[in-house]
């Protein structure tokens, strides 16, 4: 379910590491940083919208990501990128 995702604000970005990748190796690699922006219907599903390198996103379920904290200056470049 991909969907082209309009610009999000910073406040609805999140990063995330890749902790589970099972049935999706083509998609995901373990221990990457993806952005995952908010999505309340996604999230009361248990899924989360994950973005890939070509900004699209797809919903994958949360538990395969585990959230983190990034300093600013790191943030500021993968936002960019």
């Amino acid at each position: 379910m991909a969907r082209r995702c309009s610009q999000p604000s910073s406040v609805d970005i999140q990063f995330v590491v890749c902790r589970n990748n099972a049935d999706y190796e083509a998609s995901l690699e373990i221990g990457k940083i993806y952005r995952s922006i908010r999505d309340d219907d996604a999230m009361a599903n248990g899924l989360m919208r994950i973005v890939d390198e070509s900004g699209d996103d797809d919903a994958f379920a949360a538990s395969r990501f585990y959230p983190i904290d990034l300093p600013k200056p790191i943030e500021d470049v993968l936002l960019a990128v």
